[in-house]
């Protein structure tokens, strides 16, 4: 397939997750204390910083997304603008990712399904966002990428959990909505490492690199 087929394909499908509205929830407001610094402005290998590199894959796929960051991160607010993301700035961010996943659910309003990613995972495949946008699109009200039968991320979140997100608290993240509802799941086989893989030390980011 030819460049022009490719981006005719592209807005063709964003057109299609528009109406749907389906929208990304990026959580960039970890505290990155295993790293040793500041985790998300770190650049890989090719120069642009891990949580940039993370939105930019999900805007790909995704049309709207709503970026969450901690207070204070005015650098890095700024990379996730220049990406396309709306930011939204979690004040109780320190109490964990739940806290800031209900941030971002609050900001992005009521929408037909949410696409749940995180920042510190730069070498997630846009095939993998894609394919739990459009198990979604199809009707799933809960969908995640399984790596050789390891759940992993992006998750997508339908509708009728919205008022869900917006009450979970602690660390737990999206992990309580799924663990209420596992049969509600669509499992969907990936051959894509970059779904389980994150990074949370240095080491983690040791080869193979595969951006």
């Amino acid at each position: 397939m030819g460049g022009k087929a490719r981006a005719a394909l592209r807005r063709f499908r964003l057109r299609g997750e528009a109406k749907l509205n389906i929208v990304g929830l990026l959580l960039a407001a970890g505290s990155a204390s295993r790293f040793g610094s500041d985790k998300l402005r770190h650049p890989l290998p090719h120069g642009v910083p891990i949580a940039a590199q993370s939105a930019r894959v999900l805007r790909l796929e995704i049309e709207r997304v709503v970026a969450v960051v901690r207070p204070g991160s005015d650098a890095l607010a700024d990379a996730l603008r220049e990406e396309g993301c709306e930011i939204v700035v979690c004040d109780n961010a320190a109490e964990g990712m739940g806290a800031s996943l209900a941030c971002a659910a609050r900001a992005a309003g009521e929408c037909g399904g949410y696409i749940v990613a995180l920042a510190d995972m730069p070498f997630l495949r846009r095939t993998t966002i894609a394919a739990v946008r459009d198990a979604l699109a199809a009707g799933a009200t809960l969908a995640a990428p399984y790596f050789r039968a390891r759940r992993g991320h992006p998750v997508g979140i339908g509708r009728v959990f919205y008022k869900d997100l917006l009450t979970l608290h602690g660390d737990a993240g999206a992990k309580k909505v799924l663990a209420g509802n596992e049969r509600a799941i669509v499992k969907i086989p990936v051959g894509d490492p970059g779904a389980i893989r994150d990074i949370d030390t240095p080491g983690d980011l040791a080869p193979p690199l595969r951006i």
